[in-house]
């Protein structure tokens, strides 16, 4: 198993251990959702590792990042960043992790942040 190819376990199995967490497969990525509002899309393919989570608090810091960038459909415009990894690339699991909760609690309802 390649570094990414366990970066993109690791980070998708963290994912689903939120409350109410379930995860699909639309567009031929991996979209994690809390009440049907994805809060987490993950991608690895011969391109290398993608992810995508809403970071309202943290967004403007993630774009100063090399490998970050708004989120296109006009979903950077409402917090969405996308963080791209090509294949031999060094993925900051942890971080990515942090975006991952940060995300969530933006996305899921009160209740199941509690």
């Amino acid at each position: 198993m390649s570094a990414q190819q366990k970066a993109y376990a690791s980070l998708s199995a963290m994912a689903l251990r939120f409350p109410g967490a379930t995860e699909h497969h639309p567009w031929g990525e991996t979209a994690i959702k809390v009440k049907g509002k994805v809060f987490v899309f993950l991608y690895l393919g011969p391109e290398g590792l993608a992810l995508t989570a809403k970071l309202p608090e943290t967004g403007r810091a993630a774009m100063m990042l090399p490998f970050a960038e708004p989120t296109g459909y006009g979903l950077g415009k409402s917090g969405w960043v996308t963080a791209r990894f090509r294949p031999k690339e060094k993925v900051p699991v942890p971080l990515l992790e942090e975006w991952i909760a940060e995300s969530y609690a933006a996305i899921a309802p009160p209740k199941k942040r509690a």
